[in-house]
């Protein structure tokens, strides 16, 4: 995935509003073009964690459901945040499943996998999420857009956690 701008204007069919926030509308334009991405991200992520949540069969299944039920719920209300950063830099948000897969990295899983290559999934998965968030955040600092660049560090905190504990149950 390449930080294009104004790709992901193309992608939610609208245009920039004009706001006076203090971040020039080139500068708008790269960081909501990346933030498009980590929605996309962030919504196939919660989508397949969710089906995994329902689908998750084996001697593990108890555990697994808890942890993919909070996993999906924490990115849930993730993508809110995300899509809200969007509308507050003057750009229609993302929000259709076309939008969204030809925003994504991360690709659909036909099937239901085995209980132990959910796991795979998704802890590859959460780390596409962190790799999306490292490529939108140089563009937040250069623009000097605290807003984004929380938003972003805290996305990437929970993801990295996350991956982390998925990789130790993995072994």
């Amino acid at each position: 995935m390449g930080l294009l701008p104004n790709a992901g204007f193309g992608a939610t069919s609208g245009a920039m509003e004009k706001v006076n926030i203090g971040i020039s509308e080139e500068h708008r334009a790269k960081i909501v073009d990346g933030l498009s991405h980590l929605l996309a991200d962030t919504y196939t992520l919660y989508l397949k964690t969710h089906n995994y949540h329902w689908n998750v069969t084996g001697p593990s299944f108890d555990t697994l459901h808890r942890i993919f039920m909070t996993q999906y719920t924490e990115m849930w209300n993730a993508v809110d945040l995300v899509a809200e950063r969007i509308r507050t830099l003057g750009a229609p948000a993302p929000g259709t499943y076309k939008q969204f897969s030809e925003l994504s990295s991360i690709k659909e899983t036909m099937g239901v996998p085995s209980a132990s290559e959910m796991l795979k999934d998704i802890y590859a998965g959460h780390e596409a999420v962190v790799r999306t968030c490292r490529e939108v955040l140089p563009a937040a600092q250069q623009a000097g857009d605290e807003g984004t660049v929380n938003l972003i560090t805290d996305r990437m905190g929970v993801h990295e956690k996350t991956a982390w504990m998925l990789r130790s149950m993995l072994g």
